[in-house]
């Protein structure tokens, strides 16, 4: 491995995300600009079809966001007040805000150390009276374990609602593609995602009466037949652009691409800071848990934990202090002030979450990512880590 050397500083910035977009995306989106239907146009139907074969699945409604996804499928699967939602506190804070619009509870369960996803046991053990349903999240592109979430789901008559915003592409063992097991299931299309709209989801609907509602939903409660002056139920302004609709089919068209380009650089990544000759100061660095069990991973991000007994903020200081961007992923969800003070959350409750909250860091990583480069990353971690001071007796208890 290089090491990287004081003019490297001087070398141009290197970003946490970046979108891959090109001519297609440029032709499409111009093509629909042109056009004159910025709004609820063919592009619309086309990117959902296009979507929904993608996945193998038949019904999915476009929307103006992963978070507007998660809040209408929550609403679909018939969260009401006082209802409690078992989830995970490792993830965007979306995924349990959209549990609140709604006047429910999220019930946080702590996670699988080697996954980071949703520790089934924990969930198994939190179900309660109020309990309406489990909402998992496959954390940076790394399948939840859906089979033994669903078999709690099916003991106890709850829904299950996916968060698959960081995961497409990914598969479970049996080769169906998360998302596509006939759960409610969402995805988000943030400049830094597999694909991007720009701002945008997607909710993939078990059946064609879901899809009619959060249709209907997305579109202030409008009736199917348009009709400006019959709203026959609550709705939002959750509608999603003709011109996002044509970035995604843009997208979609090179998506293998994309995703193949995601495959290569977590590889060359676990390649080098896993190395056997590895600088010593990556040593006790814990990188992203390889597939197992058939299960396959769809990279969202590239994140690492820094050793026990590191300090983490002080590692992205001096990532920084070389231009190279980064960011902790991801605080834990409880112990975010909001809540602490709504719902009385104290530190220490989550252990195994609080613990790789505290130490994890999302390197640069996105299609376009050129071998110097990330080179110059793995050098520049190793020289942070290096530099950066170790509390002698800290390393972490947590199981």
């Amino acid at each position: 491995m290089s090491t990287a050397s004081d003019d490297g500083r001087s070398h141009a910035p290197i970003p946490l995300a970046r979108p891959a977009v090109g001519a297609r995306e440029e032709e499409l989106v111009l093509e629909t600009l042109r056009s004159g239907q910025l709004s609820l146009g063919p592009r619309l139907g086309a990117f959902e079809g296009a979507f929904a074969a993608r996945l193998g699945t038949e019904h999915t409604s476009a929307v103006s966001s992963g978070t507007a996804a998660l809040h209408l499928s929550l609403r679909a699967a018939g969260v009401a007040a006082g209802d409690e939602v078992i989830t995970t506190p490792l993830s965007f804070v979306a995924s349990a805000n959209a549990i609140v619009y709604e006047g429910a509870r999220p019930v946080f369960c702590d996670i699988d150390r080697r996954t980071l996803n949703l520790d089934p046991q924990a969930a198994a053990a939190a179900v309660g009276p109020r309990t309406r349903g489990l909402l998992p999240v496959h954390i940076f592109g790394c399948p939840a374990d859906l089979p033994a979430l669903e078999e709690i789901a099916a003991a106890r008559d709850l829904f299950v609602v996916e968060d698959a915003c960081e995961a497409l592409g990914a598969e479970h063992a049996d080769g169906t593609p998360v998302g596509a097991r006939g759960n409610l299931a969402t995805f988000g299309f943030y400049p830094n995602k597999q694909l991007t709209t720009g701002e945008g989801g997607i909710v993939v609907c078990p059946d064609a009466a879901t899809k009619a509602l959060i249709d209907s939903e997305r579109n202030q409660g409008r009736a199917p037949n348009m009709d400006w002056l019959d709203h026959d139920r609550l709705g939002y302004n959750y509608r999603l652009s003709e011109l996002a609709c044509a970035l995604g089919l843009a997208q979609l068209e090179r998506l293998d691409d994309l995703l193949a380009a995601r495959r290569g650089l977590a590889a060359a990544y676990a390649e080098r800071l896993g190395a056997a000759d590895r600088p010593a100061a990556l040593d006790g660095l814990e990188l992203p848990c390889p597939d197992s069990g058939g299960d396959r991973r769809s990279p969202f991000a590239y994140v690492v934990q820094v050793p026990p007994a590191s300090d983490r903020d002080a590692v992205i200081g001096a990532l920084r202090a070389r231009g190279i961007d980064s960011k902790p992923y991801l605080p834990a969800i409880h112990l975010m002030s909001f809540y602490r003070e709504r719902f009385g959350h104290r530190d220490g409750e989550l252990p195994v979450c609080e613990d790789v909250s505290r130490r994890s860091l999302a390197l640069p990583f996105f299609p376009g990512l050129t071998d110097e480069q990330l080179e110059r990353v793995c050098a520049a971690l190793a020289e942070a880590l290096a530099e950066t001071p170790r509390a002698a007796a800290t390393a972490s208890t947590a199981p």
